[in-house]
């Protein structure tokens, strides 16, 4: 067994434990951590250390950011208003924890090429949220995809298919400071946005949602001074290649619903629980 198999695992097993220990507490918020430990039928304090291990707090302060109402309350009491955005100039910063995201988009002739004359990097990686796959041109990241929910193949063709002319080459080991940057949350990196231009104005207002805040599709398009063009939003959130570090998940409804999440729902939730409790965990 290779090294990238025995991460994947890893990674696939800490998200799926998550993963029913999120359905066992949308049923019962208020189970204790010997029956969530029962349910899943390990010992508590395997349990504990797990969750421990994932996210860095305790199941029991844990599971208040896991609940179906969590989105709620975060748009009541964690909402951002967007600053209207540059339609150019896109080479301001943006933290994501301790990282120090710069960005640079490409032309809108690359995008319309299909990535023709591009070279990308990719690899496998372990992340907080199972199996990721990272791409990299040699301006940055271009592409995090994640496997727990939709399986690595069709991960696989949905990123490639979004740059069908490129030239792609295996290379995890190019790719690791990256990966431990993105997800270590320590370090700076250097992200290849590829795109359409509307695309790219949707994707940069993402960046501007701070970690622990949400803010919704509406805001967004007012942001990008294109406030009835929610519709299309939504599926500029839905086609951002660079899952987690721009940030989609903090994207929500007016409603408070979630909305969709491209690499499915569970990741979207688990996801703003990770940083709802970093964020409050390390304000405390």
């Amino acid at each position: 067994m290779t090294q990238h198999d025995t991460n994947a695992q890893t990674g696939s097993y800490h998200y799926e434990v998550m993963r029913r220990a999120l359905d066992l507490i949308d049923a019962d918020p208020h189970q204790s951590l010997e029956d969530l430990s029962a349910h899943l039928r390990m010992s508590p304090a395997h349990f504990q250390r797990t969750f421990s291990s994932w996210v860095g707090v305790s199941p029991k302060r844990y599971q208040q950011y896991l609940t179906l109402d969590h989105a709620r309350r975060l748009l009541a009491e964690r909402f951002t208003v967007l600053d209207t955005v540059g339609e150019t100039g896109l080479t301001s910063g943006g933290r994501l924890h301790d990282l120090f995201l710069r960005w640079e988009a490409m032309s809108p002739g690359a995008y319309a090429a299909g990535g023709e004359g591009l070279v990308i990097r990719w690899g496998w990686f372990d992340s907080p949220f199972g199996p990721a796959l990272i791409m990299a041109t040699d301006k940055g990241i271009c592409g995090i995809g994640f496997a727990a929910e939709t399986g690595p193949e069709p991960t696989m063709a949905d990123l490639r298919g979004r740059w069908p002319n490129a030239t792609y080459i295996e290379d995890p080991m190019a790719l690791r400071p990256m990966a431990d940057a993105a997800f270590g949350g320590n370090g700076d990196l250097s992200l290849s946005l590829i795109g359409a231009p509307f695309q790219i104005k949707v994707w940069e207002a993402l960046l501007n949602i701070p970690t622990g805040h949400v803010t919704t599709y509406s805001e967004i398009a007012g942001a990008i001074g294109r406030p009835r063009a929610v519709r299309a939003v939504g599926t500029a959130v839905g086609r951002n290649p660079i899952s987690w570090l721009i940030p989609c998940h903090r994207a929500m409804r007016k409603s408070g619903g979630l909305g969709g999440y491209h690499w499915g729902l569970p990741v979207k939730r688990a996801m703003l629980a990770w940083e709802a409790a970093a964020t409050e965990d390390g304000a405390a």
